[in-house]
C-alpha cells in the first residue's frame, strides 16, 4: 500500500482520492509515522428512479385542466366589473 507524506497528500488530494475510489487505498504519514488510511467506501445503490407514467390509467385529467380557475384569476387581476 502506498504511503504519502502530509504535504504530498495536500498537494495531490484529488488524484489520490480518485486512486482510492479506483481501488488503490493509501496511507498519509507525518514525519514518517502513518496517521490515516484512505480507502474507498461502499456506496449504496441509488434508489430506483421514478418512472414517468407509472400511474397511467389510475387518474384522469379533465380536458379543461389548463383553464381551471381562470375566471377567478381574472377577477383577482381585473376585478368584478371587467376590463375597461
Amino acid at each position: 500500500m502506498r504511503t504519502v507524506n502530509m504535504h504530498e497528500a495536500k498537494t495531490h488530494l484529488s488524484r489520490l482520492v480518485q486512486a482510492a475510489v479506483d481501488g488503490e487505498p493509501f496511507v498519509i504519514a507525518r514525519a514518517g509515522k502513518p496517521m490515516v488510511k484512505v480507502v474507498s467506501i461502499d456506496t449504496p445503490e441509488p434508489a430506483e428512479a421514478r418512472r414517468t407514467g407509472f400511474m397511467e390509467g389510475e387518474i384522469s385529467v379533465p380536458p379543461d385542466f389548463d383553464r381551471i380557475g381562470s375566471e377567478e384569476i381574472e377577477r383577482m387581476f381585473v376585478g368584478d366589473d371587467g376590463p375597461g
